[in-house]
């Protein structure tokens, strides 16, 4: 079946879909993106990823071409013409077309296209029970990591990086301090305490990171917001990140040293289910 995508207000078959070669985002990265999970037919923590779309939206001045009730429309539409059960949508609006030139053009319009990925399974990966293997790389990314940006060639990097050493993913290091993994949030379990790195400009909001979060407290786990080191990590009895299509997911391997008992720990699966269970309740 031929996927159908959204470009600038009308459905078309993948084949016919067209962005300007002037579009800023091609030029520029000049444009930001969101990744909804769909598990079930059914969209996981939209209002979170709308929310968050606006924010980065309103960082770079870009204009948003559709309101958040027309976004959740297309959203549910794209998720029945092309029949996915489980997989994902992804969004991105960029400045949109204009002449090459560094200043914000005053004219342009945003370009917003969508597209599915149907990933069936997706709550059932092989790495939930076996765990993932993480290297440690320095964090080489611009400084405004809290916008969900489309310039994400050093996270390609890394990726490949981890690849290369027969890792699943690299955790990326800044002043001795994990930062995030390449395209998800990063966590250690110490004792009977979740670390993970406080909210600012040098990781991404994640919406999975909040949902767990809350959670967590929720079932009165102890959470702790701040840096960790490297060999914290490494001495850490579990790890694990989040995300919005890996969910939670155990780190088992840290640069070729086993972490806790090398195997996925009792807490992340609690987190794990906890997740999936309560936000396939709120799904929409």
């Amino acid at each position: 079946m031929t996927r159908t995508v959204y470009v600038n207000g009308e459905y078309l078959p993948e084949a016919e879909a067209k962005v300007s070669i002037f579009d800023r985002g091609f030029l520029f990265a000049d444009g930001v993106y969101e990744v909804t999970s769909v598990l079930g037919g059914k969209l996981i923590d939209f209002a979170g990823h709308a929310k968050r779309l606006q924010r980065s939206l309103n960082e770079l001045e870009i204009a948003n071409p559709v309101t958040e009730d027309a976004l959740l429309e297309i959203h549910r539409e794209l998720v029945r013409l092309n029949g996915i059960e489980d997989g994902l949508i992804y969004l991105q609006i960029t400045r949109g077309a204009a002449d090459r030139d560094f200043v914000y053009p005053k004219d342009a319009t945003p370009t917003i296209v969508l597209f599915t990925q149907a990933k069936p399974g997706l709550a059932d990966s092989p790495l939930a029970k076996t765990g993932m293997k993480v290297i440690s790389i320095e964090d080489q990314r611009w400084g405004r990591r809290d916008i969900k940006t489309v310039q994400l060639l050093y996270p390609s990097m890394g990726k490949m990086m981890a690849k290369a050493a027969g890792a699943d993913d690299a955790w990326m290091v800044e002043d001795g301090h994990v930062t995030e993994g390449t395209s998800n949030n990063a966590y250690i379990v110490k004792g009977n305490a979740i670390i993970t790195r406080h909210l600012g400009n040098e990781i991404l909001h994640g919406i999975t990171r909040a949902a767990v979060l809350r959670f967590a407290r929720e079932a009165q786990m102890v959470v702790e917001e701040r840096p960790f080191t490297v060999d914290e990590a490494k001495a850490a009895d579990e790890a694990f990140i989040t995300s919005a299509s890996a969910f939670v997911m155990p780190v088992v391997v840290m640069d070729g040293q086993p972490i806790g008992t090398g195997q996925p720990g009792n807490v992340t699966a609690r987190l794990r289910e906890i997740y999936l269970d309560e936000m396939r309740k709120a799904a929409v």
